[in-house]
């Protein structure tokens, strides 16, 4: 399946018209028809658009994966945003645990950069 076809059945799935889509992206209704029928691709900014609403990931959208719902929620989203491997004192303040055992900086350390990772293939 492509990016067109996703597209355009999350949109049947949500009763929404192209108009409808269009505008909520905040493009124009034939740039959606040009996406949907796979004649062009969206730019970055417009994909990132379209996996918000439909609440999936870029990778998704895109045939790189079949699991539809690896999107982060929020609130996790701007946690990790503002972690900084240079904070020393980030894993004594959040008391970061896995499995009920409070992680060494050593493991929350690979945590962020393997969070990082993941964030970069969205």
């Amino acid at each position: 399946m492509n990016i067109g076809t996703r597209i355009a059945e999350f949109r049947e799935q949500k009763g929404w018209t192209q108009d409808e889509l269009a505008t909520i992206l905040g493009i124009s209704r034939a740039s959606l028809s040009h996406y949907e029928k796979n004649r062009r691709e969206p730019d970055t900014n417009t994909l990132g658009k379209i996996a918000d609403v439909f609440q999936v990931s870029i990778d998704y959208l895109v045939g790189r994966t079949l699991q539809s719902n690896m999107v982060m929620d929020h609130d996790i989203r701007k946690f990790v945003d503002e972690l900084e491997l240079s904070d020393t004192e980030l894993v004594e303040k959040f008391a970061l645990t896995v499995d009920g055992l409070k992680l060494t900086p050593e493991e929350a350390r690979r945590f962020i950069a393997f969070v990082r990772a993941e964030r970069s293939l969205n």
